[in-house]
């Protein structure tokens, strides 16, 4: 063969491998977050999630993620960047946008979730079809979640009983976690996560109710003394997150695609995720230890009394849920047995 030849058909190589790479990432989105590249949560779970999908569609799909809110915005923004087509894919706080999720906020209340991010992973899967999905309008949802739930975390003061709290200010992302911490006697301070730091540091609260996963990516140990919990890890509540698409992303994918994405997210990942969640709260509370602070867990009697002034809670939720035509009695039975259901 010719040394033109030769060219010929290497240029020709060349052009046909270029193409093929083309054809291999046909469909690229933006996956948009709020905390950063080194917490656990994008590590651990978005990070996996995303290439599973690129993966399961043979190279087709390629999904760019973005933390920390790069893409701009505030977090609260970041369901209405999904819904509104900003961004492709977000994974977001519920409770950051109060009233749009009420009917997924039962997981969220004390003693409902008590302290297996698993099980209730599990129900919530279990309860999308028939009791969620209407209230996720404008987004297919991938999967959603709950952390290993609210403990509290105090700057100077250790807390045995809800008596402790009383006066004090305290931070909490979510409605329901409002409502959690006047019904122990402190003021609620609702705040995005990655501000909670800054207000440790100055004073502006005096703790908050979250996971121990978040203290090594906020250095959450630098800031408090205390970290506490209920018997046999039981928390005062947890948070609901959601993983979601543009609903008009969605449906312009062919089925394939479809399938990459449904593929990576089923009932096992929802299951998955609350074990890496779990694994993530031990990761937390380890660093806090070593570092010098004190971690408390409550006797079996301390925590009664915690679940007996957080009840009224669980009923404030029925009341104004019922009022706006959603069956809240039935939506906390319901959750409460399949969770008692996942746990075995």
């Amino acid at each position: 063969m010719s040394r033109t030849g030769s060219k010929l058909l290497l240029a020709g190589a060349a052009s046909l491998l270029a193409t093929a790479s083309v054809h291999a990432q046909e469909f690229t989105f933006k996956l948009h977050h709020l905390l950063g590249e080194l917490s656990p949560a994008h590590q651990n779970m978005l990070a996996p999630w995303a290439k599973q999908v690129e993966e399961n569609s043979g190279g087709q799909v390629k999904i760019e993620i973005f933390p920390a809110m790069s893409l701009g915005g505030r977090p609260p923004e970041l369901i209405s960047q999904a819904r509104d087509g900003v961004v492709d894919i977000v994974w977001t706080v519920n409770g950051y946008t109060p009233g749009l999720f009420p009917k997924s906020e039962v997981m969220e209340l004390p003693f409902v979730y008590v302290n297996d991010p698993v099980a209730t992973n599990l129900a919530l899967y279990d309860m999308f079809e028939s009791e969620l999905r209407d209230e996720y309008a404008g987004v297919e949802v991938m999967f959603l979640h709950v952390h290993a739930g609210q403990a509290i975390h105090m700057r100077n003061k250790d807390v045995r009983k809800p008596a402790d709290l009383e006066g004090l200010t305290m931070r909490i992302p979510t409605r329901t976690g409002a409502w959690i911490i006047e019904a122990l006697g402190a003021s609620p301070v609702a705040m995005p996560v990655p501000d909670l730091p800054p207000a440790l540091q100055k004073g502006t609260v005096d703790g908050a109710f979250i996971p121990w996963e978040i203290i090594p990516p906020l250095k959450i140990q630098e800031q408090t003394e205390y970290q506490i919990e209920g018997h046999d890890k039981s928390r005062f509540g947890t948070t609901t997150f959601q993983v979601s698409m543009n609903k008009d992303r969605w449906n312009s994918l062919p089925d394939d695609i479809q399938k990459a994405f449904k593929d990576a997210s089923g009932r096992e990942w929802w299951a998955e995720v609350g074990r890496r969640w779990r694994a993530a709260d031990e990761v937390g509370i380890k660093i806090a230890v070593n570092s010098g602070n004190t971690h408390v867990t409550l006797t079996e009697e301390e925590t009664a009394a915690f679940a007996e002034a957080l009840e009224p809670v669980v009923q404030r939720w029925i009341d104004e849920v019922t009022a706006s035509g959603i069956d809240g009695a039935a939506l906390v039975e319901k959750a409460r047995s399949l969770i008692a259901q996942n746990s075995q």
